[in-house]
């Protein structure tokens, strides 16, 4: 059973105070969140050596986390990823939101879920963190009541187990987008890492990195991660050398399966990923920014990748996808575990 702490991590821009969780194991390993996004800012986990090294992308202020781009470690909501041209029509009204991403509509909007300082409390080994989104806020329907819990017992399972509920209809999508590098968080690349995708199919794009609403086979492509696959060489081979941030579809129906594998030989570190949800968005970072993190590390391009549970991107446009409107009396249930382990 994990023990959990909290100590002040500092102050919002805007005058908020931010306070850290660190939840603790009998081994020695730890998690710390924040109250602010839900945002994981470690992951510190043995190595085959024994060593603990945290594998986990992040800051060490609050104002980096406010500032600076990609996400990092954050919790997306009202609707994680994109929705085409920012806008949907829902019950015969049509919804028109921020657009932040080319023609898109990303992660929320303006002021996402990753934003907003939630209430916290711990209750026995869990830290329960909750939102209530406010019907219309970032032009979304219906007063949305989240909560997220996180979990990290003591075989180094970290669980985030999410709930919402609403006062009327509303798409929601929520996930984590924390970046993992199971070399240690400061390395800089991940072309060492080799994983596996248990999906048969992948969501192909548009010129605007929206689903054209296929759902295409993996079969002779280099989105085929069935095998575990060294991604120094993978990432040069997709999206023009871009690496991976596409969805890959699940064969889960709801229930709690494996999804992915990561591995990193030299360490010996594995992270196997379980999720209820449809889809993961795998991420290797192509587009983040060359920026400063914690301890003075270098990120940038493939510095790590995230696997981001969710259902499909755009699923309200896209009435073949599997259905992401929640309304009145119903309960939006998700949940993910990242186990940390030794090969």
């Amino acid at each position: 059973m994990s023990t959990i702490n909290s100590d002040e991590f500092g102050t919002t821009k805007d005058g908020r105070k931010v306070t850290r969780y660190t939840l603790s194991n009998k081994s020695g390993a730890s998690v710390r969140i924040l109250d602010l996004g839900g945002i994981i800012t470690e992951i510190n986990v043995p190595d085959k050596d024994g060593n603990i090294g945290d594998v986990n992308l992040g800051f060490d202020s609050v104002s980096d986390y406010e500032e600076k781009p990609g996400y990092i470690g954050k919790l997306i909501g009202r609707v994680a990823n994109r929705i085409a041209g920012g806008q949907f029509t829902l019950d015969g009204e049509t919804y028109h939101l921020f657009i932040n991403n080319g023609p898109n509509s990303l992660h929320g909007g303006k002021v996402g879920f990753d934003q907003k300082v939630w209430e916290a409390s711990v209750k026995e080994d869990k830290l329960v963190l909750k939102y209530v989104s406010a019907d219309g806020e970032e032009n979304y329907p219906g007063e949305l009541t989240v909560t997220v819990v996180y979990g990290f017992d003591d075989d180094n399972k970290l669980s985030i187990d999410y709930t919402a509920t609403t006062t009327k209809a509303t798409p929601i999508n929520l996930t984590n987008h924390a970046y993992f590098n199971l070399a240690g968080h400061g390395t800089g690349h991940i072309n060492d890492l080799t994983v596996t995708m248990h999906a048969d199919s992948y969501l192909p794009l548009n010129e605007n990195t929206i689903p054209t609403g296929e759902i295409r086979s993996v079969a002779g492509s280099g989105y085929d991660l069935r095998q575990p696959v060294s991604l120094g060489e993978r990432l040069k081979e997709v999206a023009d050398g871009r690496g991976f941030d596409i969805n890959f579809c699940l064969d889960n129906n709801g229930a709690l399966k494996l999804a992915t594998r990561v591995e990193h030989g030299q360490s010996g570190r594995y992270m196997d990923v379980y999720t209820t949800e449809p889809g993961m968005q795998f991420y290797t970072a192509y587009w983040l920014a060359n920026m400063k993190g914690k301890g003075g590390a270098e990120y940038g391009q493939f510095a790590g990748l995230c696997l981001e549970a969710q259902h499909y991107p755009d699923s309200v446009n896209k009435p073949q996808f599997p259905n992401s409107i929640l309304r009145p009396g119903e309960t939006y249930t998700q949940k993910t575990i990242y186990h940390f382990g030794l090969l």
